[in-house]
């Protein structure tokens, strides 16, 4: 029996297999069709989330912009007192170059006897100052004639940009100067292209053959060596993402790249990359930005860069850690002149520039927008006015422009003054190097402006500032204000009224105050003005005593003090304890007549836009009699003709007149000299830190560092002009006294006799002052009269 084939049944199976395996294949087909869905949406709403991220960072404010500090503008005028050497001093520390012609911008050149400038454009509170080029002429010091260079039309006020003195930084100390794309050099925006990204104008935000090409690169030479991220690409990783290496970062960035293209203009990307990317640090200040960066390095705005300073921005793109000019100087020359050879081979230049351009330095300057470190002193105290008005977070991330009182000229002037004489005090006293301390405040009269502030002898030092915070008892500063007060009653006082230099002998507490004179002798009747000039001790106190002590302590705040005053007798000989910059405000009030301006040190503040925000006036306000106020100034000239500042005759310009005051304190431990001309107002404190002696009288140290800065700085003399109600007169056995209209009999007994005795010639006052008594009373607290500067640094 044949057996039964079975082909039939196994052709039955083959079709149920192949359905099973349709069916299956069907399923995972759906299956991955629904993961695809799903992973497509998903990435859909991915991209939504991203893209709301890149509009909103984008839109909003894109970076914390640090305040900017500037000082005050060089102002140029016919007339004004100005060298040459000073001239073009200002011009370099502004970032100026000298080049024949001045025919860029940022140029000048001194050509004969005059000086071309081609000055930078500046939006300053009231206006632009328009570029132009300046034909300066000078002669003497003085400028004879200012001109425009290329119409020859005159010009009358011409002001340079101001020094950037300081920058207040966000709290990530990232810093930067934001720049328009119109402000962008077309040399660097095609050097930058062609060495980052050529296809930039092209791409969509990502470049899938550069992908490929790196790609292919970096696998046969086994290692990272070619990249193939878009500038595009780049600032998404520098604007939105962190650095970590990882494939989840790198296609958030491939991705919002792309969203970033698709959203914004070509422009406004690379714009955002020009003032975005990260080009070096400075300490713990990051430099970001090619805007900042030029200045960082080379000193100069980003429009006045040339091929080889913009070859090597361009260059320090590809790690600013790895090619720092400052440390590494020879590798980043050479990835300097691979870019200059790739302007050449795109034809950004010619073979001939490229060549000349290798051959030019670094061209690095040191302490290029390095402001912080300019003038610390200064800024401590712009710091402590701004608190009063702004937020910290505002001075930090605001952007905000604000324009000060610094003068850079009279700054440097104090500064050299403070470097030569320093060490000569030091080696006359045979102290080690370094053991003298000092402090200097000038302000303006008129205006109370703090023109400049020097608040140790390392002026970079960025710590303990003694013009602000080193309170020290003011000796024989004090006596023009018991004498002042004494000239406010001129019914009973006036300059040669006698008064007695007699002993005092007053309890306090358990012990008895003696006071004596410096030279330790009683010299019985003295003219007003004489025992002020002498600065006899006695004869101050017994004035105070009989004028009151309350009222003397009055007329000090009056003035501007705003410390407690304790009211007690040992105060009249300068047992009040202030800081230099009090006693600037103090003196800056007799200097002006007696109308106080509360100290200031900012003019203007803008916002980004440019927009003013808080105007700083001139406040003024008459406090003091402006007859006892002149009175008090003639009896302070008599100190430097005749009293404990005659030393200042050899050493200030012939013509210059001024008037001060010497103070000493105890144990010879503090040096004082504060007076003023007929427009600045100088304070010098020299002293030591640990409080021991100086071996200095207020004659032998202050008053030589005073006279060194009057000597250099411009300065106008005092006017002698007396006011209306004052009359020069021959009076009480004397001639040409200045007396209040109605009361030029006051006279007082043994007047006659001392001004005999006052017309002798002065003695040589090569140590001529007095110490002040140890205070048996310390100075604390605020109070007084309402101040809106100094209140706020001295709480209550």
């Amino acid at each position: 029996m044949a057996t039964p084939s079975r082909k039939p049944a196994r052709r039955g199976r083959q079709p149920r297999r192949r359905r099973r395996g349709l069916r299956l294949f069907g399923l995972l087909f759906r299956l991955g069709l629904l993961v695809a869905v799903a992973v497509g949406l998903g990435a859909v709403l991915y991209g939504i989330h991203l893209d709301e991220l890149v509009y909103t960072k984008f839109e909003g404010k894109r970076w914390a912009l640090p305040a900017r500090v500037y000082g005050r503008p060089l102002e140029l005028y016919v007339g004004r007192p100005l060298s040459v050497q000073q001239l073009t001093g200002e011009l370099q520390r502004l970032g100026y170059r000298d080049e024949s012609g001045a025919g860029s911008v940022g140029t000048w050149h001194v050509d004969g006897a005059q000086v071309l400038v081609h000055n930078r454009a500046f939006r300053f509170w009231d206006g632009v100052e328009p570029q132009r080029r300046l034909r300066i002429g000078l002669s003497d010091g003085v400028i004879l004639d200012l001109t425009d260079a290329d119409s020859g039309a005159p010009i009358a006020l011409a002001r340079l940009d101001p020094a950037l003195i300081a920058s207040i930084y966000p709290t990530h100390n990232e810093d930067r100067v934001l720049l328009r794309r119109e402000q962008l050099p077309p040399l660097l925006i095609k050097t930058l292209l062609a060495v980052e990204d050529r296809k930039f104008y092209q791409h969509l935000g990502i470049d899938p053959k550069g992908i490929l090409r790196a790609a292919i690169e970096n696998l046969s030479a086994g290692r990272t060596v070619q990249g193939a991220s878009t500038l595009t690409q780049q600032l998404v990783k520098n604007f939105y993402l962190t650095q970590e290496r990882t494939l989840e970062r790198k296609l958030n960035e491939a991705y919002m790249a792309v969203l970033l293209e698709r959203r914004y203009s070509k422009d406004e990307i690379l714009t955002a990359y020009a003032n975005e990317v990260y080009l070096g640090q400075d300490g713990s200040r990051a430099i970001h930005g090619f805007g900042l960066a030029s200045q960082f390095y080379f000193n100069r705005n980003l429009n006045e860069l040339d091929v080889p300073q913009t070859a090597l921005l361009v260059g320090i793109l590809k790690g600013p850690s790895e090619y720092n000019p400052r440390r590494r100087p020879e590798k980043v020359l050479e990835r300097r002149n691979l870019v200059i050879d790739l302007m050449a081979y795109h034809q950004i230049i010619s073979r001939d520039e490229a060549e000349q351009a290798k051959q030019a330095p670094l061209g690095l300057r040191e302490g290029g927008a390095r402001p912080s470190g300019d003038y610390p002193a200064f800024i401590q105290l712009v710091r402590r006015q701004l608190q009063r008005d702004y937020r910290e977070e505002d001075l930090r991330s605001e952007g905000l422009r604000i324009f000060t009182t610094l003068d850079p000229l009279t700054q440097s002037q104090v500064e050299g003054a403070v470097r030569e004489r320093l060490p000569q005090l030091d080696e006359q006293r045979k102290f080690p190097p370094g053991t003298l301390e000092t402090a200097v405040v000038v302000t303006s009269v008129a205006q109370g402006e703090v023109l400049a502030l020097v608040g140790a002898r390392d002026t970079d030092y960025a710590g303990f500032n003694r013009a602000l915070d080193a309170v020290r008892p003011i000796g024989s500063l004090i006596k023009p204000v018991v004498y002042l007060s004494a000239l406010e009653r001129p019914e009973q006082y006036s300059l040669v009224t006698s008064i007695p230099d007699t002993p005092v002998s007053l309890r306090a507490g358990a012990d008895w105050w003696e006071p004596q004179n410096y030279d330790r002798k009683v010299h019985g009747n003295v003219p007003l003005y004489r025992a002020l000039a002498k600065s006899y001790n006695l004869a101050t106190v017994n004035l105070g005593l009989d004028l009151g002590v309350n009222e003397v302590a009055d007329t000090l705040n009056r003035l501007g003090a705003m410390r407690r005053i304790d009211r007690v007798p040992a105060m009249l000989l300068g047992s009040v304890s202030l800081s230099p910059v009090e006693v600037a405000q103090v003196y800056q009030t007799i200097a002006a007549g007696g109308f106080r301006a509360p100290l200031r040190t900012i003019r203007e503040v803008l916002d980004a836009s440019g927009r003013p925000l808080n105007r700083y006036p001139l406040a003024v306000e008459p406090v003091v009699g402006a007859d006892a106020a002149f009175l008090t100034q003639w009896a302070m000239r008599k100190v430097v003709e005749q009293g404990t500042a005659t030393w200042l005759g050899s050493r200030l310009p012939d013509g210059l007149v001024v008037a001060g005051k010497t103070g000493t304190t105890n144990e010879l431990r503090d040096s004082w000299f504060a007076g003023f001309s007929g427009d600045r107002v100088v304070v010098a404190w020299v002293g030591r830190d640990d409080n021991k002696p100086t071996r200095l009288t207020g004659s032998s140290g202050a008053l030589r560092l005073w006279g060194d800065i009057m000597a250099t700085i411009e300065a106008q003399s005092l006017d002698l002009t007396p006011p209306g109600d004052i009359v020069v007169a021959d009076a009480c056995g004397s001639t040409g006294i200045p007396f209040s209209r109605d009361h030029v009999g006051v006279c007082g007994a043994g007047a006659e006799e001392d001004m005999l005795e006052a017309e002798e010639p002065p003695a040589v006052a090569a140590e001529p002052d007095e110490p002040a008594p140890r205070p048996a009373w310390r100075s604390g607290g605020s109070g007084g009269a309402s101040n809106p500067f100094l209140s706020d640094f001295y709480g209550n």
